[in-house]
């Protein structure tokens, strides 16, 4: 039975790399330049523009309306909560939702969201949700790792509403889901099977997207 566990430790350096990225380190410790947490915060709402329709894509995918359930608390979420979330967040950098919505996609972003939608439209439900689990599980693994880590800053720390938006239990609880459902649906999938092998690989694809997107924040700003 192949496992997200597997699929992450298959790529354990990237993942590292990912989730432990200087950005993420200097967002714990306040010392992120702000152009570079602008542009992140522009580029995330287009990235979260596309998430939204690859989770529609993947409601389109399912095969009953019990498996639609996941994806459409997802996308729920995706558009009740965490858009909202990050329009209020970004109003407070100075930045409106039309603003954003006029921004050109960056290149990591283009191929970051692409990579996503790709493996939903040409390939399994299964490889639509390996694109898609890195961020939902890292961005729990970061918040949860920023909040406990011993040098991370909360006073005065300009991100610190980031950290906590990240650490909180309905973030956790949501990298926790994708988890579980990822390996719901791997569950017959053989460890070391041809279609592990390209699940593995898509999953550290979009692993290393995501080093990418925090990486043109420092890059394009």
């Amino acid at each position: 039975m192949l496992k997200t566990s597997d699929l992450i430790s298959s790529c354990q350096n990237d993942w590292d790399a990912y989730t432990r990225h200087r950005f993420v380190c200097e967002l714990g410790n306040g010392t992120l330049p702000e152009g570079a947490f602008r542009h992140y915060l522009q580029q995330d709402y287009l990235f979260l523009t596309h998430f939204a329709r690859a989770y529609a894509l993947a409601i389109y995918k399912c095969d009953n309306f019990a498996d639609m359930r996941y994806p459409l608390t997802s996308l729920q979420g995706t558009l009740d909560t965490e858009i909202t979330l990050h329009i209020d967040f970004c109003k407070k950098w100075g930045l409106t939702e039309t603003d954003m919505m006029a921004i050109p996609e960056a290149t990591g972003t283009v191929a970051y969201t692409r990579l996503v939608l790709d493996a939903g439209q040409s390939g399994s439900l299964v490889e639509l949700y390996a694109a898609m689990a890195p961020c939902a599980i890292g961005y729990a693994d970061i918040g949860q790792w920023l909040i406990n880590k011993s040098d991370t800053v909360f006073d005065g720390n300009p991100y610190r509403e980031w950290i906590d938006m990240y650490g909180n239990d309905e973030m956790q609880e949501a990298g926790n889901n994708c988890a579980a459902q990822l390996d719901a649906m791997m569950r017959d999938i053989p460890k070391d099977s041809a279609a592990a092998n390209r699940i593995k690989k898509i999953f550290r694809d979009a692993v290393r997207m995501e080093i990418a997107f925090w990486e043109q924040g420092y890059q394009d700003a």
